[in-house]
């Protein structure tokens, strides 16, 4: 067998394995991150909490992220590449919108378990540093910051007639090198995320002797718990994503060199699925972990929104009755709380 049908055999699989992963992850990834956000922003508990506004806001990073991924998943699947090569405009387009989401996701994932660290720390002004509109200042910021970063950075991508859509500026690639990978969305957040998810776990382990509402002591354990695994997943997927990226920006592979460049696309196509279950996994990991969280999805796919698509139903067909909806909604309040 010849080495140029070898190397067209491992293209056509890492084509096949990007085609079946992508619709994979953007049908769990879409399905997890909109339950999130009927979750966290359904239930009257998670409306105050902060932890639940950057989650909310993660997932929605994480849907868009999952529409960018498919997208560059079909043209893969039509043209056996995906066209970054072959257009300047969308070359920078792809890897600002790219990275946009992942920095505005590592931001996210990194107040939160900074902000549950502050939320279940025993001293109380440090839990009232922390309010939902400083919160939310604090995300916005973050959220401008990735960006204006992404638009600077995907700027200096351009065109190489053997490598394809590549940073094309030695500053750019000295800074995607020495601090961006292995830095801004390496080694920074992971430290950030873990050092304090683990600090809010301790924090949370001592919570028993303040004096606290029961209430506030069960969402205060289930919203540390659930960061922590948050951010072990995340700190596994995004790792080998990160040093890959760093290889590849020092060592870009020509197509000229066909065996190569096969093996390097199965390679990227691997990584990229691991790093892609850092957008799709979070809602799967809540409630494999969470017993509560559990129970609150139920409680919102069952008591208030199959309910809300009874009534509007009924309203369509003039069956509406006020009293029974007042009463069904002050039954969902009083059921709410014993979630």
């Amino acid at each position: 067998m010849s080495s140029s049908s070898v190397s067209n055999g491992i293209l056509k699989f890492a084509t096949q394995y990007s085609l079946y992963t992508g619709y994979a992850m953007l049908s769990f990834g879409v399905i997890g991150n909109v339950l999130n956000l009927l979750v966290f922003t359904q239930l009257k508990l998670f409306r105050t909490n902060r932890c639940a506004f950057y989650i909310t806001m993660e997932s929605i990073f994480n849907v868009i992220f999952q529409f960018l991924s498919i997208t560059l998943t079909i043209l893969t699947s039509i043209y056996g590449d995906d066209r970054t090569g072959r257009s300047l405009i969308w070359c920078k387009l792809r890897y600002i919108l790219g990275q946009t989401c992942g920095l505005a996701t590592f931001c996210m994932i990194c107040i939160t378990a900074v902000d549950q660290f502050f939320s279940t720390n025993h001293r109380l002004n440090l839990r009232q540093m922390c309010t939902l509109r400083l919160g939310r200042y604090f995300a916005f910021i973050f959220i401008c910051f990735a960006i204006i970063h992404s638009i600077a950075l995907g700027s200096s991508y351009g065109i190489q007639p053997t490598l394809g859509c590549t940073i094309s500026n030695y500053v750019a690639i000295q800074y995607s090198t020495f601090f961006f990978y292995p830095v801004l969305i390496g080694f920074l957040p992971i430290v950030i995320a873990s050092s304090f998810s683990i600090l809010a776990y301790h924090n949370v382990r001592r919570i028993v002797r303040r004096q606290l509402p029961i209430i506030r002591r069960k969402l205060d354990k289930q919203i540390t718990a659930m960061v922590l695994m948050r951010v072990t997943i995340f700190v596994c997927s995004v790792s080998p994503f990160d040093a890959y990226r760093i290889y590849t920006i020092n060592f870009p592979i020509s197509q000229s060199m066909p065996m190569t460049y096969a093996i390097g696309r199965l390679v990227q196509a691997i990584v990229a699925s691991i790093n892609s279950l850092n957008s799709v996994i979070s809602f799967y990991v809540f409630i494999i972990f969470s017993s509560r969280f559990r129970r609150q999805v139920k409680f919102v796919l069952v008591k208030i929104c199959w309910h809300r698509w009874k009534y509007w139903c009924c309203s369509i067909n003039n069956r509406v009755e006020p009293d029974n909806n007042i009463e069904l909604r002050n039954s969902q309040m009083e059921s709410e709380e014993n979630v």
